[in-house]
């Protein structure tokens, strides 16, 4: 993924509101996928408790959106397909996860171009994470 953002401005770190707007729009993100039913599909794809989930979501956006590099300190490079190969990931896994973060943008109020900056750069992702058919 790659940010193009005049360097004379924020970054999308700052802009979603630093450690505490990021942390926020991640627990959203996984409220949405531990609560709501239809995306019991990609919950059962993660742990029974989704604290350890919700850290490396935080920690990866944290970095990629140029924060604190939190995840890459502990772990190294993302490798993010790489991490997600053992998990069966389709068109519906994929649109899920999507819904989820549209969701949870919502739920935090984040400005529509800031969101729609986010989905365009996260949309492509989640579709390259597919590692099945259908």
């Amino acid at each position: 993924m790659t940010i193009a953002l005049n360097p004379s401005q924020a970054s999308p770190y700052d802009l979603f509101g630093g450690e505490h707007g990021v942390r926020m729009l991640v627990d959203a993100f996984y409220d949405h996928m531990d609560l709501d039913v239809e995306f019991a599909g990609i919950r059962a794809l993660h742990p029974e408790t989704l604290a350890g989930s919700r850290d490396k979501l935080y920690w990866f956006l944290s970095g990629w959106m140029g924060g604190p590099s939190l995840y890459t300190d502990q772990f190294g490079h993302p490798r993010l397909r790489a991490r997600h190969m053992p998990f069966a990931i389709g068109n519906n896994e994929r649109d899920a996860w999507v819904a989820c973060m549209r969701l949870a943008l919502v739920d935090c109020a984040i400005d529509d171009k800031l969101s729609a900056w986010l989905m365009g750069q996260l949309s492509g992702t989640a579709d390259w994470m597919r590692n099945k058919s259908g």
